[in-house]
């Protein structure tokens, strides 16, 4: 170390250590745990969502050239939907406007219309998988924005039935 007057100079190797130190700041990150458990819990929420509209809600729509088919529902919000279609029953277009029809039982349905925004070949699932807007103002878009309020809220509290309550008993007459 030197003074020139009142001009202090510094060794080389003083700046050396401080580019090493600003690179190694440059490295590390700080994960926000709160919102990474957040991001899990939504996660799971979703998986709960698609177990429960693919296996309990029954949705149709009328494929050109195969009638009234059943679909897969693979997700819904109150945005869109996805669904998907064997490769058999052929693929919507993106911009077609399409009927579909939400099942509550074997005879009792209602209708909503979508909007075809995309569609892809899953061939690992052997599946077409469309992602739909809900057209707005079209039939029933009350009730379905309703139906999809429910269905969000009561996913959260869900649970799947092994069989393990069993009655027994039932022929004993005391």
């Amino acid at each position: 170390m030197s003074t020139d007057g009142k001009v202090l100079t510094f060794p080389k190797q003083r700046d050396e250590d401080t580019e090493k130190k600003s690179d190694s700041k440059k490295l590390a990150s700080i994960v926000d745990i709160g919102a990474r458990r957040q991001e899990i819990i939504q996660d799971e929420r979703r998986s709960v969502k698609r177990t429960i509209l693919t296996e309990f809600i029954g949705v149709h729509t009328v494929v050109p050239g195969y009638g009234l088919q059943k679909c897969a529902l693979y997700d819904i919000s109150e945005n869109g939907i996805a669904f998907d279609l064997t490769e058999k029953q052929g693929r919507f277009h993106s911009g077609e406007q399409v009927a579909m029809r939400v099942y509550l039982n074997h005879k009792t349905y209602f209708t909503f219309t979508v909007q075809i925004k995309t569609a892809r070949l899953v061939r690992e699932e052997g599946v077409c998988r469309h992602g739909a807007s809900l057209v707005k103002g079209s039939v029933n878009e009350e009730a379905l924005k309703h139906f999809i309020m429910f269905i969000e809220s009561v996913s959260a509290s869900l649970k799947t039935d092994h069989g393990d309550v069993i009655v027994s008993n039932l022929d004993n007459k005391n």
